[in-house]
């Protein structure tokens, strides 16, 4: 598909330096409650390109969307690598900088040098198994989804047939945490509060060191257990495909699929939901969704609302105009999805009738660096949407669509609850059914150790208080 963006042109590039600029801070309590004002703002006193503050380190963010695919798409001009960010390099990021845990855990998402086309292949070879249909490990992690949404909508039901509900607490948050357990091979639930920690690194929080650190002493202990004997799970596929990662290094890139199949993913799902309901008329549209609908549902989703607001930085590899400024060699640039998808140069394009497709987005990224895990993420949150509607004959916002409350963090946004009503489509199952393991996959958690974990006491806590 091609899009054609009209150029509008502008006057010369202000050749002012961003630490000269005293940028306004992006992560204020506006941007919590109301990001697309914030961007439209910035939008109409900068331009595509604007100067920010991130939490007392200046960077540039890019809001056109013509801009952000510039530079996306041209590694060498825009680079990744920590490396590359002179303010770094000379002192100038604080050492407790919040979003430093985050960045500097140096894995596929982050890395730039001549080490990272390697890394990606052997991505892209771990991940083909997963995310090819054809393959019987993709078939059992569509099973496994499958079967873990409705561990927990019985679970749910518990609280009877009919009732009001956490839909993202009790569904959309867990479910992402089951499956990447089940992606990762975790033994038993151990799972469940690297998850939780994954949550606090994200939300770039006071308890996002120490939660960070946790985070990578228990990916390392699982990494050394997939060195010491190899399985059908994805660290023991990208293993075989990178034979000389270390522990640490392998363990620094599960933790980039963690992140990517856990917030990423329950967002997805939350939002999805929110669109169906809040956009049916009579109430017919999740009776006959197919999953070709529920994709082309999520994509319409991410147009308006991508989960990953903000991706993670790029530098520029040399003084190069980008907007009304030009960027100087070394600056950190994030490129904002969702103030790119809002810009009317794109936007306008996409009125009903419009040549563009709801495939234009740019939630995953663009270019070679798109994300590897983009086709995983979006299997299991559509099988987790096509299976809400499947066992909910009724299902109704508890709040307005417009009071639903919302989180933000440097990088995801998403809904902090999403109260429902809802009523089952058929009677009460007495108990969460178990997922039937692989045979050649010994490793899947047993009931009785997830109704111990964390995460399934959470869950029945929530039922048992009301939730």
């Amino acid at each position: 598909m091609e899009i054609h963006l009209v150029d509008e042109g502008g006057a010369e590039p202000d050749g002012t330096r961003l630490e000269d600029l005293a940028p306004e801070p992006l992560l204020s309590r506006d941007y919590e409650t109301r990001p697309a004002r914030v961007y439209e703002g910035l939008r109409e006193r900068h331009g595509p390109v604007a100067p920010v503050d991130l939490l007392g380190v200046p960077a540039w963010l890019v809001l056109g969307y013509r801009e952000s695919l510039q530079v996306l798409q041209d590694d060498a001009a825009w680079p990744k690598g920590l490396e590359n960010w002179r303010a770094r390099s000379e002192g100038r990021v604080p050492a407790d900088w919040p979003l430093g845990p985050s960045l500097e855990v140096n894995h596929v998402l982050i890395q730039g040098g001549p080490g990272y086309p390697t890394l990606r292949g052997a991505w892209d070879a771990a991940l083909r198994p997963f995310q090819d249909p054809r393959n019987p490990q993709a078939k059992r992690l569509k099973a496994a989804v499958t079967g873990y949404a409705d561990e927990l909508i019985t679970l749910l039901a518990q609280g009877g047939g009919t009732g009001l509900a956490d839909l993202s607490a009790q569904f959309s948050r867990p479910l992402p945490l089951m499956a990447a357990s089940h992606l990762l091979g975790f033994p038993g639930s151990q799972g469940d509060d690297a998850l939780m920690d994954m949550w606090r690194v994200l939300d770039a929080g006071p308890d996002a060191e120490p939660a960070l650190a946790r985070l990578l002493v228990t990916l390392g202990e699982l990494a050394a257990a997939k060195i010491e004997k190899p399985g059908d799970d994805f660290p023991s596929h990208l293993l075989a495909a990178h034979p000389d990662l270390s522990v640490d290094e392998l363990a620094r890139e599960l933790f980039m699929l963690l992140g990517m199949t856990s917030d990423h993913v329950g967002i997805l799902i939350s939002n999805t939901v929110v669109e169906v309901i809040a956009g049916e008329n009579e109430g017919g549209v999740r009776t006959t969704l197919s999953a070709g609908m529920v994709r082309e549902t999520m994509n319409r989703v991410v147009m308006r609302k991508p989960p990953l607001v903000n991706f993670v930085p790029r530098f520029a590899a040399a003084d190069t105009p980008l907007g009304n400024y030009t960027i100087r060699a070394g600056d950190p640039v994030w490129v904002s999805s969702a103030a790119a998808h809002a810009d009317p140069l794109f936007a306008g394009q996409m009125a009903p009738g419009a040549g563009i497709s709801s495939r234009a987005h740019l939630s995953w990224g663009a270019g070679r660096r798109q994300c590897p895990a983009r086709e995983l993420a979006s299997t299991i949150a559509a099988a987790g949407v096509s299976r809400v509607f499947e066992r909910f004959g009724h299902l109704e916002l508890a709040l307005p669509v417009d009071q639903l409350p919302w989180r933000s963090s440097p990088f995801m946004r998403g809904l902090r609850s999403l109260p429902v009503r809802y009523e089952l489509a058929g009677p009460v199952p007495e108990a969460p059914a178990p997922v039937a393991p692989a045979a050649d996959v010994p490793d899947v958690p047993d009931q009785a150790a997830k109704r111990r974990s964390s995460l399934w006491r959470y869950l029945t806590g929530l039922i048992r208080s009301g939730s």
